[in-house]
């Protein structure tokens, strides 16, 4: 494969380093020259990310760090070993983030905030701590979102609540990291393969209904949403900050499906039943 090498001389963290879509950019990044540091909770998988990623890009600089994204010392170590390898940071890829089914009657203040923190706090330690490091040469920052901070899914709220204030927050660190040469942007996916979405490629009736909301007839792949990472990573957006690129295949243009049989089968259909008529089911 012919790389410009666009990247050569420039350093990269993605947290969530070992997952489909971190993986993915890591990649992206590594065969346009970038040395990348891959963080993530498990060295197993990420000792395996690495093998793989210099496997396809043989010469390339990767290095591990194994850590929690959602602490705040974890990330600076990250950040630090990331600078290490060049002496300067200039990409930051933060992927860390999910949800899961809940309809918001069941929900507590604890699984609320818990969720808020995986999605929002993930990115704000990587942006707080990376900015420093990256502000004497400028750099790109791209955080990992969803449709749903556009689109409403039900039985996502705390999700949906999530994401779009991921995206609110990185409107505002785009304003104010502007005048230090530092770019904050997201990509914003649609339903897309990976460790956490599997059980959902595997259940083709749970895959057709997301599929029908999407014009272009089919799911997401982690390269898909790699490609605009590097994008939003790298030179060619040099005049982009505070945006979300959807990379969905359309689904903002429909929309997302009701998925009641997913919370009947895990909180039972007298529990679904409880939530539709406005009812805090009894097990709650």
């Amino acid at each position: 494969m012919t790389t410009n090498r666009g990247l050569e001389g420039r350093t990269a963290l993605v947290t969530g380093g070992a997952g489909g879509i971190g993986a993915a950019s890591a990649l992206a990044l590594l065969r346009d020259g970038a040395a990348v540091v891959l963080m993530g909770r498990r060295r197993e998988a990420l000792e395996t990310a690495r093998r793989e990623l210099l496997a396809q890009v043989p010469g390339g600089t990767v290095a591990i760090n194994v850590g929690d994204a959602c602490r705040e010392a974890d990330v600076q170590a990250a950040l630090r070993q990331a600078w290490d390898l060049e002496r300067r940071l200039d990409i930051v890829v933060a992927t860390v983030g999910g949800g899961g089914f809940r309809p918001m009657l069941i929900h507590d203040t604890a699984s609320l905030m818990a969720e808020l923190e995986l999605n929002i706090a993930s990115a704000f330690l990587a942006i707080r701590h990376a900015s420093p490091l990256m502000a004497p040469q400028g750099g790109a920052i791209v955080c990992i979102s969803s449709n749903a901070a556009r689109m409403t899914c039900r039985w996502l709220s705390a999700y949906c609540a999530a994401k779009a204030g991921l995206e609110a927050f990185v409107r505002a660190a785009a304003e104010e990291l502007a005048g230090c040469g530092i770019r904050v942007n997201a990509v914003r996916p649609g339903l897309t393969r990976s460790g956490a979405t599997g059980p959902m490629f595997d259940n083709p009736a749970m895959l057709d209904k997301f599929v029908a909301q999407m014009p272009l007839g089919r799911a997401g792949e982690p390269d898909d949403i790699a490609s605009a990472v590097r994008y939003l990573a790298g030179p060619e957006s040099g005049w982009v900050t505070g945006q979300s690129i959807a990379v969905d295949g359309g689904s903002e243009l429909r929309g997302n499906p009701i998925l009641d049989e997913t919370v009947a089968a895990v909180y039972g259909e007298a529990a679904l039943h409880a939530v539709l008529a406005g009812r805090i089911p009894d097990a709650a």
